[in-house]
């Protein structure tokens, strides 16, 4: 398990990497920029989550994860057309929103163990590697952030993750089994967004705009 789920994280990190190029090509990035951001997108939730953890960084102690996101940039740079092709461009999301579920379900867990912040923070933790790197892509780029757009990303993690965090409070001898099925989860509800262009509901949206 823990092998297959080393290679789903490097799917994951391609993924991450391959959509932060795309999204941002329409911009006419440089290929040091698409290197740089495609790495940011890869890395950065994780990054973020084990600095705060105070623990080291998990790319530096396996390179491969560097390696894999410049290797993933580079191919998406001099080959965009061929990523922007819609089977393609949709099989990357999907493979983003597994690489999301597995990497915030990885982090309740590591965050749990670590007795940091119980309840409360695994979750937070959970939701920041899935999407932090996403964020600084977005902000380092000037682009609206994944949290101000209709888009259903972080809301399924925060359900997974929540999930999680309840299993491991109450049945905690079934934690391999939650695991799974909080990752099947949180992909299930992702994958449903991408099939069926599901949002978040505007009148949250407008509530929000309100307050």
């Amino acid at each position: 398990m823990q092998s297959f789920s080393y290679w789903i994280g490097f799917a994951g990190i391609t993924a991450f990497a391959v959509t932060a190029v795309l999204v941002l090509a329409p911009k006419g990035i440089d290929l040091f920029s698409a290197i740089v951001l495609g790495i940011i997108t890869a890395v950065g939730g994780g990054t973020i989550r084990d600095m705060i953890l105070d623990v080291p960084v998990f790319w530096a102690a396996d390179l491969n994860y560097l390696w894999v996101a410049i290797g993933a940039s580079l191919v998406t740079f001099f080959a965009e057309s061929l990523f922007t092709r819609r089977e393609i461009y949709q099989l990357m999301l999907y493979i983003d929103g597994l690489g999301a579920a597995l990497f915030a379900i990885q982090t309740v867990d590591k965050a749990w163990a670590m007795d940091f912040g119980r309840p409360l923070a695994p979750i937070i933790l959970g939701i920041v590697t899935a999407i932090g790197g996403g964020l600084l892509r977005d902000v380092l780029s000037g682009r609206q952030t994944l949290l101000m757009t209709r888009e259903l990303y972080a809301t399924p993690v925060l359900i997974g993750c929540t999930l999680y965090v309840a299993l491991l409070t109450w049945v905690p001898e079934h934690q391999a089994a939650g695991a799974l099925c909080c990752v099947a989860i949180i992909f299930a509800l992702r994958a449903a967004a991408i099939r069926w262009d599901l949002t978040v509901p505007q009148w949250l949206i407008t509530k929000a705009k309100a307050d």
